[in-house]
């Protein structure tokens, strides 16, 4: 709980930084972040690969590793539809395009936003980034109270990179691999999906 209180202090000063402009301008202008989270994957990298148990806990899932994108594309879509009975703003077809962007917030928001208009979008975005911010928050609670594959669900597509750090630590350096395998998948499906909902059903 002490490392989700620590992610999130930085992550509001951050914001209060930017928001009153307490940093020089070279900063704001340049996306450091991607290059920090380069460097975090590849320390991350090097600690699943000298992990030898990574390997056995993907040599004993075998075909059942496919199990954990897919009850993460059921999981959300199916609590997706059942906000959206619940929202008076939002259809359930809608809600469920916002759910298929799984934490992928940069890429679903512009597929939303092309194919159904800004406004949804812009839901799209920040309930991604919720999700993200969520997971990076709560992964802790998550894995006690419901296993070590809930941070990877939770993550969605950000299993792969920018949650990946915080799943490994609580989880265990062993699930890193299922976590990328998960992400990945799930960053594939998320413009096909989104299309698919949105202008097919």
């Amino acid at each position: 709980m002490i490392n989700s209180l620590i992610i999130l202090a930085f992550f509001s000063i951050g914001v209060l930084a930017g928001v009153f402009n307490l940093l020089p301008g070279f900063i704001v202008k340049n996306d450091y972040s991607m290059y920090a989270l380069y460097a975090l994957m590849f320390l991350v990298g090097i600690s699943i690969g000298a992990d030898r148990n990574s390997w056995k806990v993907i040599k004993q899932m075998n075909v059942k590793i496919l199990l954990v994108p897919l009850g993460v594309v059921v999981g959300t879509l199916g609590g997706a539809a059942l906000a959206g009975l619940f929202l008076s703003d939002l259809n359930i077809k809608e809600s469920m395009a916002v759910g298929a962007g799984f934490g992928y917030y940069s890429l679903s928001s512009i597929f939303i936003t092309q194919i159904h208009g800004e406004t949804l979008g812009v839901i799209a975005l920040l309930s991604n980034i919720l999700r993200e911010i969520f997971t990076l928050l709560a992964t802790p609670l998550l894995v006690v109270y419901f296993g070590e594959l809930a941070g990877i669900a939770s993550g969605g597509a950000t299993s792969m990179d920018t949650t990946m750090p915080v799943i490994v630590k609580y989880s265990g350096k062993e699930w890193g691999v299922i976590a990328i395998f998960s992400g990945v998948v799930l960053t594939i499906i998320v413009p096909f999906l989104v299309s698919f909902i949105l202008e097919v059903l």
